[in-house]
């Protein structure tokens, strides 16, 4: 099994564990007033231009609840940082990807486009901004993905007293180890050069 469906898998497992704690029937998903003011808060407000969207599905049941709350941490957590935590290695070069560009790219036909024929790469350079600009995009890239000194990372809590529940402290420890196992292999399929991308500007996409 992938690593990310492993990752995926052990998170959905957890959050059902939790939630069937305190709900143990669907009648008691769907008669809690605040987590449905909730979810139709999400729909009609936090995504109000997607309130009419088919693939909606109503918060009647464990399993939907179950769903929808793997579906929001796993975006707010694992895919949130393999996507945002391997930027730099990449935008930390300014030309492959500047943040703006001082000439159009040429069209067909016209004087500039002989010019950009003639010598591609010195027709890029010329298009890239000025080193003040490059430099502050390349700042800013890093204040973006640098860590928060008061940052909770995934099968973690900020102190033992989140809940007085032993059942659920047990599973959670039992979640937080599981994640520890999923860490261990990936950093190990990471330092495998055959499970790498290696590009032509010599960076590579890692699992996460």
């Amino acid at each position: 099994m992938p690593l990310t469906e492993l990752k995926y898998g052990s998170i959905k497992a957890w959050i059902k564990d939790f939630c069937s704690f305190f709900y143990k029937t669907d009648a008691a998903v769907k008669s809690d007033v605040e987590l449905q003011a909730w979810w139709s808060d999400i729909q009609n407000v936090g995504h109000g231009d997607k309130r009419g969207e088919t693939w909606w599905y109503p918060l009647t049941t464990l399993s939907n609840l179950g769903e929808a709350l793997t579906t929001l941490i796993w975006i707010a957590s694992s895919l949130h940082a393999s996507l945002n935590y391997g930027q730099y290695a990449y935008y930390g070069y300014p030309p492959n990807r500047p943040t703006l560009c001082r000439r159009f790219i040429p069209e067909e036909g016209t004087l500039e486009f002989g010019e950009f024929l003639k010598d591609p790469d010195k027709f890029f350079v010329e298009m890239l901004p000025e080193r003040f600009e490059m430099s502050l995009a390349v700042a800013l890239v890093d204040v973006l993905l640098r860590h928060s000194s008061e940052e909770v990372y995934l099968g973690c809590q900020p102190s033992s007293a989140w809940t007085d529940n032993e059942e659920v402290q047990n599973r959670f420890a039992e979640f937080s180890e599981e994640l520890k196992e999923i860490e261990k292999r990936i950093l190990e399929s990471n330092r495998d050069p055959k499970l790498t991308w290696p590009c032509k500007d010599g960076i590579h996409s890692f699992v996460s």
